[in-house]
C-alpha cells in the first residue's frame, strides 16, 4: 500500500504478478476490516499505477468469488451467491471482487493488460496452517501425533492443487495477447472430501493419529458459513495454454509432510518444540 514503493518497483519489470492478500478463513472471519481495507487498498494502488505505466498484471483472485454456489463445476461465467453481508465470511470474496471490477475495468476503459485469475485450494510446501488452511493444518497434526480436526462431519468436498501446477498455470498465463482482459479458474478437478482427506494425510505420513470431529459452532463465531462442494471447469486456461495439472493430492501430502517433518526437525534443533516419538 506504499505508492511510491510500488511504482518505483514496476518501473523496473516487465510484468506484475499480483498475489499479496489477506487470506485464510480464520484471519477473515476474526478480522474483517483489514480483510476489506488491505485487501481493496492494495489492489487500488497496484492496478493504477500498473496502468500508468503501461504493466502488465496478473490479479490473483479466488474461488470464494463464487460464494455458496456449489452446483457442479463452476466456469468463469457463473452466477455469483454470496451469503448475508452480516457474514464474515463474504468479506474476502466482496474485497476480491473489487479487485476483479477493477482489474477489468482497467483494461477496458484504458487498455490496461490485466488478465484475472481465480485460484481453486493452492497447497504445498511452506503453506501455513496458521489461519485455517486445511493441508498443512492436517499434516502437521499428524506428524506430531495429534488428533486431525475436522470441523462438521467432514462430508464437504475441495479440489486441491499443487503450488507447482498453479505456478506454472500463472506463468502460461502471462504470455497471450489475448490473455489481458479475461478471467481464468486455475485448480485441480479432482474432488476429496476434508475426512477423506484427513484419513489419506495419516496414512501417508505413517501417523496413529486420530480425527477428531469439532462443530462449525464450536470453532468459529457467527461470522462464518461453510460450503458444501467447490469444483472448478478450467476449460478455458486448458484452450488457451494447454496446461494440464501434472500433481495429484497424493503428491502434494507426501511434499508437505516432507517439509513439516524437515520443520520440526529444524525447530528441535533451535529449541522451540519437543518432536513427539
Amino acid at each position: 500500500m506504499d505508492e511510491d514503493l510500488v511504482l518505483g518497483l514496476l518501473e523496473s519489470v516487465d510484468a506484475c504478478v499480483h498475489l499479496a492478500s489477506i487470506v485464510g478463513v480464520s484471519l477473515v472471519v476474526d478480522r474483517p476490516v483489514d480483510t476489506l481495507l488491505s485487501n481493496v487498498r492494495g489492489c487500488d494502488v497496484l492496478l493504477s499505477a500498473a496502468a500508468g505505466l503501461k504493466k502488465p498484471v496478473l490479479f490473483a483472485s479466488t474461488s470464494e468469488i463464487y460464494g455458496k454456489h456449489s452446483n457442479g463445476a463452476l466456469n468463469e461465467d457463473s452466477d455469483r451467491i454470496l451469503g448475508a453481508i452480516q457474514k464474515g465470511r463474504w468479506n474476502y470474496a466482496t474485497s476480491k471482487s473489487f479487485g476483479e471490477a477493477l482489474a477489468l475495468g482497467y483494461h477496458r476503459e484504458l487498455g490496461a493488460k490485466n488478465t484475472v485469475v481465480r485460484l481453486f485450494n493452492t497447497v504445498g510446501p511452506r503453506q501455513t496452517g496458521v489461519y485455517g488452511m486445511v493441508l498443512p493444518r492436517f499434516v502437521r497434526q499428524a506428524v506430531t501425533g495429534q488428533p486431525l480436526t475436522v470441523y462438521g462431519d467432514g462430508t464437504q468436498t475441495r479440489c486441491f492443487a499443487h503450488v507447482y501446477d498453479t505456478v506454472d498455470a500463472l506463468m502460461r498465463l502471462l504470455e497471450p495477447d489475448s490473455a489481458p482482459g479475461h478471467v481464468f479458474n486455475i485448480g485441480c478437478d479432482a474432488e476429496i472430501s476434508i475426512l477423506s482427506l484427513a484419513r489419506r494425510v495419516i496414512a501417508r505420513a505413517g501417523s496413529n493419529s486420530d480425527v477428531h470431529f469439532v462443530a462449525y459452532e464450536d470453532a468459529y463465531d457467527d461470522g462464518f458459513e461453510e460450503l458444501g462442494r467447490r469444483k472448478p471447469d478450467t476449460t478455458a486456461l486448458r484452450e488457451l495454454t494447454g496446461w494440464e495439472p501434472q500433481r495429484t493430492v497424493d503428491d502434494a501430502i507426501d511434499d508437505v509432510v516432507r517439509f513439516e517433518r524437515a520443520d520440526l526437525v529444524s525447530d528441535a534443533v533451535d529449541g522451540n518444540v519437543r518432536v513427539a516419538g
